[in-house]
């Protein structure tokens, strides 16, 4: 299959026309029947841009939609509640925890990022008595927070498996058993809200363009916002969100297992419409700790090593990040050129004072989508 040729429509934002990147759609229950063109379109598609959308308008899919639904009623409880009542959970661990609005950089210059994050860790839910905050604690919310683990890490796994029987993979070298369910890792549910704010004047704008420290990501979003500069592109456009389907992408760890052979396509997210509350959560599977893999500098590098390499590389000033290997920051993926949409302007008053004042301590970020 080749990659997709489909010429992109625009929308405007921030004064500018846009585009709007087209992506493949895989079938979820085609891929659990492991149907041989749906896992062939499944292996171009992390091939060649790294990206797609899955459908889950489905018998097998439909489950996973609904749990959802339930979790956003979960998030928009803890969201709105006070700030100090969201600061008791705090940070706990970088993929365990509260993240305030304005806790690294924005998606443009001089600017803070403007969405705040609570993460629950696959491995925290699955404790007897998992460390989770006291307003979405009750026994209802718990189950409602381990439906929502359980069901993403079904479809990452299934994805796995089917990217393993492409790639003729067998036994101990197939891509779901660096992923064992039973192995400490640092898989995690983040969930988002991304507050107001309009790039021409604000000082907490979006999330700054990255990779993935993920082997997969299943991201759930109804709203405008996300951009993806496809590999071989020379701009950021935007991801249509489309009902009843989850958008995936392949993270640094799968592109290093796979012998650099899959894409891991950069993104970010920008406010869409300037008054709008965004909300969205993203799943990131991630290979078991101890996970070797060799990046692209060639170096041997374990998987947890990799994640807090990455996280403490994204907490970094805005010229530390400058100076630092674009293979750490964005996984070894190439930019053609400069980004024509995060072009300097003046710094606003509320990024500098942010700036002065981090919302977190430096041991405790993570990336994410």
């Amino acid at each position: 299959m080749a990659p997709t040729t489909e010429v992109p429509r625009r929308v405007e934002w921030n004064g500018k026309q846009v585009p709007v990147y087209p992506m493949q759609t895989v079938d979820f229950s085609a891929i659990l029947s492991q149907e041989p063109a749906e896992i062939e379109k499944l292996l171009q598609c992390c091939k060649d841009e790294g990206f797609f959308y899955l459908d889950l308008n489905n018998v097998d899919g439909r489950r996973f939609i609904d749990d959802h639904q339930e979790l956003l009623k979960l998030m928009h409880r803890f969201f709105e509640s006070p700030l100090e009542v969201k600061n008791e959970y705090g940070l706990i661990s970088p993929h365990l925890g509260y993240e305030p609005i304005g806790s690294r950089n924005g998606v443009l210059e001089h600017t803070r990022d403007g969405y705040e994050m609570v993460k629950v860790s696959r491995d925290e839910i699955q404790r007897e008595s998992p460390t989770i905050p006291r307003n979405i604690k009750n026994s209802t919310d718990l189950k409602i927070l381990e439906n929502a683990i359980s069901g993403n890490n079904i479809m990452s796994k299934a994805i796995l498996a089917a990217l393993s029987t492409a790639f003729g993979l067998t036994g101990a070298s197939r891509f779901e058993n660096l992923h064992r369910n039973h192995r400490p890792s640092t898989s995690t549910l983040s969930m988002m809200h991304y507050i107001p704010s309009n790039p021409a004047k604000d000082g907490n704008v979006g999330h700054q363009k990255h990779t993935d420290i993920s082997s997969l990501t299943v991201l759930f979003t109804e709203q405008w916002g996300l951009q993806i500069r496809p590999p071989g592109t020379k701009e950021f456009g935007f991801v249509e969100p489309k009902k009843g389907q989850a958008i995936i992408n392949v993270g640094d760890s799968l592109r290093f297992a796979s012998g650099h052979v899959f894409q891991s396509c950069i993104h970010r997210v920008v406010p869409y419409n300037y008054e709008e509350h965004r909300y969205s959560v993203a799943y990131f599977l991630r290979a078991e700790d101890e996970t070797m893999f060799q990046d692209s500098e060639g170096r041997y590098v374990t998987s947890r090593q990799w994640h807090d390499e990455k996280f403490m590389a994204f907490l970094a000033s805005p010229a530390d990040q400058a100076n630092a290997p674009s293979s750490l920051l964005l996984g070894g993926m190439q930019e053609e050129e400069t980004d024509v949409y995060g072009l300097p302007k003046s710094m606003p008053v509320v990024a500098a004072e942010t700036a002065k004042n981090p919302a977190v301590e430096v041991a405790a970020v993570e990336v994410s989508a």
